[in-house]
């Protein structure tokens, strides 16, 4: 693999001073050093931080305000210098750290996405044959020539993440770009990320969504107090995140949940039973491979909630994701869900071989980003391969052998 970033022992410095003048007199008085100033204090915002990015991998940077997480892209993108450590950097990179940041409020959105596109390296005809799929995508074709001052805060976020992401970036560093904007161009942007990814687009991605890091990150870094508490899965680093959390908020985890088993959600639609049936309609844990099994989903929704998605995933008990449906990608479309009812999820043909799995049931938005209840492998069963003679592997594939004696090799 291509390491097209790479940090070694990278710190950075601030230095301030905790006492400011109130007043007009103190003001007069440090001015003409009539009075002692108080001496600087430090400030490490980033301490000796070491990772490196390989190219392709989406890398999810997570941590409290105040982490350091958006100093590191800055520090990366050179708009502030590193105290100490050395920052290596290798291809066309494009940036969303601040909202409206790199946009004049005096020009127009037109004349703001010339200029960055300019100075992000494209020239004046390459924007041009962009401008318009540009411009369509950040949904601003009313406003595109109304100076850029008077747009909300929402209308920014589009713009510029639309920029960042039509350079042809071969780096993408992105700041909590999930955080402004209305759900339906929050599910744009991951649609955008994803064929980025599929591009092989390198990204670094700051967010206070766990879940859509869980969702679009192969990497995860954990940031606290300018340093790294945890890196890898991302499964893993946001759990270890969310124990500090707990910790420092006294709140232990159920004893009846382990810490592999979570859930998560804000609660408007909660599921309140998940119940494994055979094909009789039997409640059971123990299924055979190739029989049909069935997933009854119950849930409460305390308000409407329109056009919700509600997915599973299936784990083995080690932790390896096998498969994740949900209603969307599946082509079942729910219109709204209040009150209580069910989701039933069936495989006609289990294909899976001896052994123990884990199982996760939610119900997310429209765009699969926001989670109203999420139980994260907090159920399992049994697989037996019954009739079927293969014990290698975790999932049956059927086959045939074919062989063809006495064929002369050239």
């Amino acid at each position: 693999m291509t390491r097209v970033i790479q940090l070694d022992k990278v710190s950075k410095r601030f230095l301030y001073r905790p006492e400011q003048p109130r007043t007009l007199q103190e003001s007069f008085t440090n001015l003409f050093g009539l009075r002692n100033r108080t001496p600087a204090q430090e400030l490490w915002a980033v301490r000796d931080i070491t990772f490196a990015v390989e190219k392709g991998d989406t890398v999810g940077l997570i941590g409290p305000n105040a982490a350091g997480k958006s100093t590191l892209l800055k520090l990366i993108v050179r708009i502030l210098e590193p105290t100490s450590g050395q920052i290596t950097v290798k291809g066309r990179m494009s940036t969303l750290l601040e909202l409206g940041a790199g946009f004049h409020p005096e020009l127009t959105g037109r004349e703001n996405v010339y200029l960055n596109g300019s100075i992000l390296g494209l020239t004046r005809k390459e924007i041009a044959e962009k401008f318009d799929e540009l411009v369509a995508f950040a949904e601003l074709q009313r406003f595109i020539d109304v100076p850029v001052k008077h747009y909300s805060s929402g209308m920014y976020i589009r713009l510029g993440f639309a920029v960042a992401i039509h350079v042809d970036p071969e780096i993408l560093l992105v700041d909590e770009v999930l955080a402004v904007g209305d759900e339906s161009f929050q599910g744009k942007c991951l649609v955008r990320i994803g064929e980025l990814q599929a591009q092989g687009v390198t990204i670094l991605y700051v967010s206070h969504n766990l879940d859509s890091v869980r969702k679009i990150c192969s990497r995860a870094l954990w940031l606290d107090d300018g340093v790294i508490r945890a890196e890898g899965n991302p499964e893993t680093v946001v759990e270890r995140y969310l124990d500090s959390v707990r910790a420092k908020e006294g709140v232990e985890p159920s004893p009846a949940v382990s810490e592999e088993r979570r859930r998560w959600g804000s609660g408007e639609a909660e599921i309140v039973e998940v119940k494994f049936l055979d094909a009789q309609g039997k409640e059971c844990d123990l299924f055979t491979t190739g029989q049909m099994m069935r997933v009854k989903i119950g849930y409460r929704a305390h308000k409407t909630i329109r056009k919700p998605v509600f997915g599973v995933a299936i784990y083995t008990s080690d932790g390896i994701h096998i498969n994740g449906p949900n209603t969307r990608t599946s082509g079942y479309d729910i219109d709204h869900i209040e009150g209580e009812g069910e989701v039933e999820f069936v495989i006609d043909h289990l294909p899976l071989l001896r052994g123990e799995y884990d199982f996760t049931a939610a119900i997310y938005d429209h765009n699969s980003i926001h989670p109203f209840d999420h139980h994260h492998r907090m159920y399992s069963f049994k697989v037996d391969t019954g009739a079927v003679k293969e014990s290698e592997g975790t999932v049956y594939i059927p086959c045939r052998w074919i062989h063809s004696p006495n064929v002369p090799r050239p």
